[in-house]
């Protein structure tokens, strides 16, 4: 019986969507999460469809999604942040000094960032993960991490599924 996992791309082709204060963001927020003992996957497909920013996973199999957003007009315009929760035990929001902590949901948590490091404002909420979601996940981000460090191994050799 062949796993539907293997049907679904866990490793997006780079796009280049991000602007370059979402990268900064995004470095910035994963050196502090990393320093908090998670380890972390951008990008990461999730079972809905959508693409968390950044998906972090600790040894006690906590599940941390980021959102990253780099304007208020980046927060505006984005909705779909909402359906990360059904895949994560606590959702933050990552943004620049710059922007004003009072724009985000106050059921989320904050971590401001630049491209050198982050700090935790704000503790987001838990809502534990269902077993089940519990373990798609981990198995999503372990496969997702595993193919990316293959294609560090092998840049030619990687296969997408």
């Amino acid at each position: 019986m062949e796993s539907s996992a293997r049907n679904i791309a866990l490793v997006p082709q780079p796009d280049r969507r991000q602007s370059e204060t979402a990268l900064a963001i995004a470095r910035g927020t994963a050196r502090l999460l990393r320093s908090l003992g998670f380890s972390c996957i951008s990008e990461l497909p999730l079972p809905s469809g959508r693409r968390a920013d950044l998906v972090a996973l600790n040894e006690r199999g906590e599940i941390w999604i980021v959102e990253i957003k780099s304007s208020v007009e980046d927060l505006r315009a984005d909705q779909k942040w909402q359906d990360y929760r059904a895949h994560c035990d606590r959702l933050f929001f990552a943004f620049t000094q710059d922007l004003p902590c009072e724009i985000f949901p106050a059921d989320t948590g904050l971590i401001i960032a630049d491209a050198y490091g982050a700090h935790l404002h704000c503790e987001a909420p838990e809502h534990r993960l269902p077993a089940p979601t519990r373990k798609l996940m981990t198995v999503r981000f372990a496969m997702a991490a595993a193919q990316r460090f293959n294609r560090l191994l092998d840049p030619q050799g990687h296969v997408e599924f």
